[in-house]
């Protein structure tokens, strides 16, 4: 097992691979990733599907499908993918008590502005996969929020995406919390529900980097991103040491762990391992692409949390980017609204694919 990722994993990070393919599953390399690289969890998003089904793995798969709706297809053969992971991923989940071992399934982003679709489509994904260790991604747009209650008060685990701003992150705790409740009026075992509010950090830098460069504030650079995810994390720990959390963690709640997303280095002049070893800290989630992981496992350095003790620094940081012109409230909502938008693009592209396949070519 690689000593990186380990002491990684020691410090309290799950480490989840930001990828999926049929390539992974056949090969085994899923399997070895969680033996060697301490790999606990998949994500998987349209983006990273609209390139797996480019792959010639998946011709036989969709031209078996002829006949049906490319919408179908798609669902057939990605969820199977999942479960298949979820299968990969048992061991993890078992000896994890649920906490690891999840796999992750997108509802289409066409949805992200329709809370009764996405709730109607999250249950048809959560049954299709029909794995307990499956989670059903949903984004935080403001439809989105009654979806994540909702589904989570129907007893499915969902892992909350495109998250930018700590504001949005505070509502998405709330959806989580009264969806538990409403799980309990249920008749619900909370127990077995479990979330990841997915918290997005490099197109942060990217997105104010851009502008700190328009307002002559080069010096401020690449920093917003971890001052934000130290936040969210800060608000976390708060939120998560309420009363009325501690009332629903004796009915039995888990917590709603953050999640690290979007945390390989956009910026060629950063360290390739930025955003994995300047975010450490117990109960955090960290889904990387396999650059990065193996950039982590060649390289990076873990000195423990690096999270908490930057707090401090992490509020005036925030005060300083608002006081040098950067509406960070306008970031987070841009972000948000391209967050969706290339998923949607990625989408259409995975439907071209498909049906590129479907007609043989």
């Amino acid at each position: 097992m690689n000593e990186n990722l380990k002491q990684l994993t020691d410090a309290g990070v799950s480490i989840w691979l930001d990828d999926l393919s049929r390539e992974r599953i056949e090969s085994g390399n899923l399997a070895d990733l969680i033996s060697e690289h301490s790999v606990r969890g998949v994500t998987t998003n349209p983006t990273i599907f609209a390139g797996a089904l480019k792959g010639e793995s998946y011709k036989p798969l969709i031209a078996a499908q002829k006949g049906n709706p490319v919408s179908e297809v798609i669902k057939n053969i990605t969820s199977k993918d999942v479960a298949d992971a979820c299968d990969i991923f048992a061991g993890v989940y078992e000896s994890s008590n649920g906490v690891d071992g999840r796999v992750s399934i997108e509802v289409e982003p066409k949805l992200a502005m329709d809370t009764e679709a996405t709730i109607a489509q999250g249950l048809e994904l959560h049954k299709l996969v029909g794995k307990e260790n499956v989670m059903i991604k949903v984004p935080a747009t403001i439809p989105g929020l009654a979806a994540i209650t909702e589904l989570t008060a129907q007893g499915v685990s969902v892992n909350v995406t495109l998250i930018f701003s700590t504001e949005r992150y505070n509502e998405v705790i709330d959806a989580y919390l009264a969806g538990l409740d409403k799980a309990l009026e249920n008749g619900k075992d909370i127990q077995k529900i479990h979330s990841v509010a997915s918290f997005f950090v490099s197109r942060v830098d990217t997105e104010v980097d851009a502008r700190l460069e328009a307002l002559g504030k080069p010096e401020m650079k690449s920093k917003a991103a971890l001052a934000n995810a130290r936040l969210a994390y800060e608000l976390f720990r708060v939120r998560f040491s309420s009363a009325r959390w501690t009332d629903l963690a004796a009915k039995g709640a888990r917590l709603q762990r953050p999640l690290m997303a979007s945390t390989g280095v956009k910026d060629p002049a950063l360290p390739d391992t930025l955003y994995v070893t300047e975010l450490v800290a117990p109960d955090l989630v960290n889904t990387m692409p396999e650059k990065t992981m193996m950039a982590t496992a060649d390289h990076g350095v873990i000195q423990g949390n690096t999270i908490t003790p930057n707090f401090d620094a992490a509020v005036k940081f925030m005060e300083d980017l608002e006081a040098a012109g950067v509406d960070f409230a306008d970031v987070t909502q841009k972000l948000e609204d391209e967050g969706v938008s290339k998923f949607i693009t990625s989408w259409e592209e995975l439907v071209e694919s498909v049906n590129l396949a479907l007609e043989g070519n």
